[in-house]
């Protein structure tokens, strides 16, 4: 997965926040935000920067917390690669807690991977609570490939080589990306294997933690945003909460060509026609907001992100 240091934001926020004075959105007290960065970027990235400034200008006075699982810039870009998610969403909750301000509640931004966590947080934890949770290209339902160009066969051998060790103890405890791979071929591998996502989506029956579906249906909203030319997040549709169709047979359908697999979309998954999560409860409640980005991953156009900021950012306490 690419470097995310929200070069796709630089160029957006000129446009979308340099505007006349009477634009700017009074409100005495806005609600705070959260931020939780994704894969291979940090918490005090020049982008991530910029980009809480210029919501600042847009919230005169709001707070803004970018989430770090290091205080040190490095070694938190390395935590999202190397370490346990489990552990993380739980320094997090703690973090979070800490910081007086968010203590009524606040608002929270995921990008790609930081949005399914953000997620984590709210299902385990959600004090203090979030009220809007907007994620961008996050792997709801995990990642079932990694994408290589064609004809690529170095890119194809390390993937192959990747695939087989994801399932190991060692990767599931210590490699980020494979704590939510979630390979439809090797399903039962999966859940027999996998200590994070296939918790927090409640897949595995005898862990079923009702909580969840409690917690993350008191949002006032979910916010789902999902990118037409997505080839990192595979399926692109993850982030939409669909998956690639469980096969039959997993031996038949071994190496089958992404492009040639079923998606299963969010109302026919398991997890929300049995609500397992909240979901459901969220959907007929009309608090879930499907919105598409017409570009590549993390490539957040102004049209895309303007509409969200305005409306599920800033809401006074």
């Amino acid at each position: 997965m690419m470097k995310y240091h929200f070069i796709f934001i630089l160029a957006s926020v000129i446009r979308t926040f340099a505007r006349p004075a009477q634009d700017v959105l009074a409100i005495s007290k806005p609600r705070p935000l959260v931020i939780w960065h994704g894969l291979g970027d940090q918490y005090d990235a020049p982008g991530i920067l910029k980009f809480q400034s210029h919501i600042e200008e847009m919230y005169p006075g709001i707070f803004i917390h970018s989430v770090y699982i290091d205080p040190d810039s490095k070694a938190d870009q390395r935590a999202t690669v190397f370490g346990n998610v489990n552990k993380q969403v739980e320094m997090v909750a703690q973090q979070l807690k800490d910081l007086s301000q968010l203590s009524q509640g606040f608002d929270g931004i995921g990008f790609s991977q930081g949005g399914l966590f953000l997620r984590a947080y709210v299902e385990r934890h959600n004090d203090p609570p979030i009220r809007n949770l907007i994620t961008f290209g996050s792997p709801h339902m995990g990642i079932s490939d990694i994408t290589c160009k064609p004809h690529d066969v170095f890119c194809e051998l390390g993937r192959n080589a990747a695939r087989a060790g994801m399932y190991t103890e060692w990767a599931q405890q210590n490699l980020v990306q494979a704590q939510y791979y979630r390979d439809t071929e090797r399903f039962v591998q999966y859940l027999e294997s996998n200590h994070f996502l296939g918790s927090i989506n409640n897949e595995v029956p005898t862990l079923h933690n009702a909580t969840y579906a409690a917690r993350l249906s008191q949002l006032e909203n979910l916010v789902l945003v999902h990118f037409t030319e997505d080839r990192t997040v595979v399926p692109k549709e993850s982030a939409w909460f669909g998956s690639y169709a469980i096969p039959d047979d997993e031996e038949e359908c071994e190496g089958e060509e992404a492009d040639s697999k079923s998606i299963v979309p969010m109302r026919e998954q398991p997890l929300y026609t049995e609500d397992w999560i909240g979901l459901r409860t969220l959907d007929e409640s009309g608090r879930i907001v499907f919105q598409s980005c017409e570009s590549e991953h993390m490539h957040i156009l102004p049209e895309c992100l303007k509409p969200l900021l305005k409306q599920y950012v800033g809401a006074p306490l």
